[in-house]
């Protein structure tokens, strides 16, 4: 499954040169418009339309000649691979993967650069042949809401986790997890489970119902690595009565503040500035391939972290903000 549409905005028009040395083209004005093939991890998933999102603004905003052609990678790295590689074949001016598991997509990298085409990706890890890779500090997320969950818990308790280790980001806070309840005596880890992502939510949920049947009023706390997840963890323990099980997860999504606001189980998030990683990575775009800048003095590192926000009942936003505009005046 694909899903397919084009921006279109603008009189300037744009095509790319022949060279991209140093992860850079310069394009002509007047021509054609510029061909952007944007890469979903998964159309499921609330993060990487939020990204497209703040992308599309910008391309809005600043009147920009470009044509955005968006495809499903259904959570498979080897559909991503596959559709990069697609892309390449297409002589897709720019290229860029949201939210992908980047370890199937060696070889389509290497055709890229070969073909001169730039990519970019936002949440994927940064891999050779990707000119950056836009993110937030997941290690930092990790730390952040499971500190929170342990001190919610006041370091006594028994505690799951919801890991998935094939996106980097979700098996960094994973890897998190385990660090700070290693240094929390009083908590003792129950179980932990390997989220299925092609059907993260319903896995999840058996997942968390298999646990309460195991350990009922033992399950103190949930850890999920991120949000989806960690409603479905919250339906779970709301559906079986349990009253002293709490959910944390990382994302910020709409749905994730909601079940915040209405006070159940799902307690904490982190919210992630998923639109300002899209709106950055156009400007990226902007500079590099459209301005011809060199990459390197645009982008120093090839990972750039942009600021998240610890979200609880005391400060979730009210419906129609964006959760990480909680902490922007903090």
């Amino acid at each position: 499954m694909s899903m397919k549409f084009s921006i279109m905005a603008g009189a300037a028009m744009l095509v790319p040169l022949v060279t991209f040395g140093a992860a850079q083209t310069a394009l002509a004005q007047d021509q054609a418009p510029l061909s952007v093939s944007w890469i979903l991890s998964k159309a499921a998933a609330q993060a990487d339309h939020r990204a497209l999102a703040g992308f599309e603004a910008y391309v809005k905003e600043n009147n920009l000649n470009w044509k955005v052609d968006v495809s499903d990678g259904q959570g498979s790295p080897a559909t991503a691979a596959s559709l990069l590689e697609d892309a390449v074949q297409r002589g897709s001016s720019v290229i860029i993967l949201s939210m992908v598991d980047m370890r199937a997509s060696q070889a389509s990298l290497d055709a890229a650069k070969a073909a001169n085409i730039p990519v970019f990706t936002i949440d994927s890890g940064w891999t050779p042949g990707v000119v950056v890779d836009i993110t937030a500090n997941n290690f930092a997320m990790g730390a952040i809401i499971n500190a929170y969950l342990a001190d919610r818990l006041g370091g006594q308790g028994g505690v799951i986790a919801l890991k998935e280790n094939s996106h980097h980001g979700v098996r960094k806070r994973g890897k998190e997890f385990d660090v700070v309840m290693g240094e929390a005596p009083g908590i003792k880890v129950l179980a932990d489970h390997q989220i299925d992502v092609t059907n993260f939510y319903a896995d999840s949920k058996n997942a968390v119902e298999d646990f309460i049947t195991r350990f009922g009023d033992e399950i103190n706390g949930v850890f999920a690595g991120w949000d989806e997840p960690a409603m479905a963890a919250a339906d779970a323990i709301t559906e079986a009565g349990l009253t002293n099980a709490v959910v944390v997860g990382i994302d910020g999504n709409t749905a994730a503040m909601k079940y915040i606001r209405d006070g159940g189980p799902f307690v904490a998030t982190v919210a992630q500035p998923f639109e300002k990683m899209g709106s950055q990575t156009a400007k990226y775009i902007v500079d590099i391939v459209v301005d011809g800048k060199d990459a390197d003095e645009v982008i120093p590192v090839k990972q750039v972290y942009l600021s998240t926000c610890l979200i609880t009942a005391q400060n979730v936003p009210p419906e129609g903000e964006l959760p990480w505009t909680a902490c922007e005046n903090e």
